[in-house]
């Protein structure tokens, strides 16, 4: 598989040249290289490992050591593999830490099955669900994403904006798509809206002309669709309008995606969502960094993915040891203020000053502030499609 063959070449990077002197500190990235968000993840894996290989080669982190990224697939949907993925992560491989995992689902399963147990910090990119704020983490799960129940409010809020106060809903039927229905619904109609009807769909079917029907015969002015652009989001999307139930879409963060706009082509334009973003002069270092290492900084959460892998870097040195320990008691610390501001490009010297026992607080890509239960207060890019492309309409 390709993501296999590109954690390969990364090691192998790791043997030669400027990597070569520092003794290798392996910390995982499990992701869904394969299932629902597969046209996603490899961006996002090439973003950590972007924040990675900037830390080992400042030659500033833990006195020459470097960082070996290992990838492990989380499928996004499956459970069970998911589990057994970061089992081999933390057992067979000894990864002090995971950047990941992705989706709300597997995310859950592996923090209860494996991360916590072992006393190992994951940082997720992009696992919303409302559920992990209070899931019993013993302070090891975090987040640079922003949670759901803050998404269902700003997608809601576009709506009401454009004055549209009738909605039929669908949404994956998985943590992450009934929480940002739950969300969504409970503002919308807050704010005067009201439902007509709010239905799971299963991904993975070939027909959803059952589930467009229903949706259909309840009508509304848009179907809000809240599921994954690879999977059944956009098997619904197409059903709707070949079968003329529905020409106007809003949509939730798991369809963004150039593949929704590949597979439906002009027909989506005109469709309105929502998606974690940031802007400012973390998101323009971010940008001006990944392009210099051939990264494309273009995509949902690339930003949040190379946050949470400097954060993981960032805590072991603040912590002086490359331990699950280490990471565990200063990632917050290095996360907030206060101490000095450090952009992407700048982890060198974030290096530099903690281990010279200065402070930093990690601005990253995102505007990083981790509140509450280690989580990101988060912006998100309201967009619209417009000639085949997503273009930004505001940030909320």
């Amino acid at each position: 598989m390709k993501y296999l063959a590109t954690a390969t070449a990364l090691s192998a990077l790791l043997a030669t040249g400027a990597l070569a002197d520092g003794h290798a500190v392996k910390v995982g990235i499990i992701l869904g290289f394969t299932g629902p968000i597969e046209s996603l993840t490899p961006g996002m894996a090439d973003s950590a490992e972007l924040a990675f290989r900037e830390v080992s080669e400042s030659g500033q982190f833990l006195d020459g050591n470097v960082i070996e990224p290992v990838r492990a697939d989380s499928t996004c949907v499956d459970s069970a593999s998911a589990t057994a993925a970061a089992d081999r992560l933390v057992t067979a491989d000894g990864v002090v830490a995971i950047m990941g995992a992705d989706c709300s689902g597997v995310t859950t399963a592996v923090a209860n099955n494996t991360a916590v147990p072992n006393g190992v910090v994951m940082v997720s990119p992009s696992a919303t669900s409302p559920a992990l704020s209070t899931i019993e983490d013993n302070d090891l799960f975090f987040r640079t994403s922003p949670s759901d129940a803050r998404q269902g409010e700003v997608l809601a809020s576009v709506l009401k904006d454009k004055g549209i106060t009738s909605v039929a809903v669908t949404y994956t039927n998985n943590d992450y798509g009934k929480g940002l229905s739950d969300s969504f619904i409970s503002n919308f109609e807050t704010m005067g809206g009201s439902i007509t009807i709010n239905a799971a769909h299963e991904d993975g079917k070939g027909d959803y002309s059952a589930e467009v029907g229903a949706l259909a015969s309840a009508g509304g002015d848009l179907l809000v669709v809240l599921g994954y652009a690879d999977q059944g989001g956009v098997g619904i999307i197409q059903s709707a309008l070949d079968t003329g139930a529905f020409d106007t879409f809003a949509l939730g963060d798991g369809m963004f995606s150039e593949s929704l706009i590949e597979a439906i082509g002009d027909d989506l334009n005109g469709t309105i969502g929502t998606v974690p973003w940031s802007e400012g002069e973390g998101t323009d270092a971010f940008i001006a960094t990944a392009n210099a290492a051939s990264v494309d900084p273009d995509g949902p959460y690339r930003s949040e993915s190379y946050d949470a892998a400097a954060l993981i870097a960032l805590a072991m040195q603040a912590g002086g040891e490359a331990t699950k320990e280490a990471v565990a008691a200063n990632l917050l610390a290095v996360a907030n203020a206060p101490g000095e501001k450090i952009l992407p490009g700048e982890l060198a010297k974030g290096l530099e000053i903690l281990k010279s026992g200065g402070q930093i607080d990690y601005v990253g890509a995102t505007n990083v502030e981790l509140i509450g239960p280690g989580e990101a207060a988060g912006t998100y890019r309201e967009y619209e499609v417009k000639g085949g492309a997503f273009e930004t309409i505001s940030f909320r």
